[in-house]
């Protein structure tokens, strides 16, 4: 299981990188080994206004239908278009080409509530809740 130090992650499994003021996001690799193989992603719509902890993306895999959760708030600024046509991506580089947005976040604030590596990885060690 990957988790990698540099990025903050949610306790709904996303995982935030910071670049500036925006925050790209995605889903980690223990949420993606969760839900199986990825059949569909619903991409959320750029320039709609988020809050922290409100559903914006909807991933379908041949296990459950997932909401994925904004970890901070802001403004969807870019989405991963990629994704509609190759929902496998998720699985297969969770991490990188399988982002989901960017959000131009509102407040910097919100970062604080998000957890390290470290914090993460006992997250998931406790059974993932």
């Amino acid at each position: 299981m990957k988790i990698l130090a540099e990025l903050k992650y949610s306790r709904d499994h996303e995982w935030v990188k910071i670049e500036g003021n925006r925050a790209r996001i995605g889903i980690t690799d223990y949420a993606q080994s969760q839900l199986g193989d990825v059949v569909f992603v619903e991409v959320p719509t750029i320039d709609s206004h988020i809050a922290v902890g409100m559903g914006f993306s909807v991933v379908e895999s041949v296990k459950a239908v997932s909401d994925i959760y904004a970890p901070v708030g802001g403004v969807i600024v870019e989405v991963n278009e990629a994704l509609t046509d190759a929902p496998e991506i998720m699985n297969e580089d969770p991490y990188g080409e399988g982002w989901l947005a960017v959000i131009e976040m509102d407040a910097e604030t919100d970062l604080g509530e998000l957890l390290s590596s470290d914090e993460y990885e006992e997250l998931i060690g406790a059974g993932g809740q």
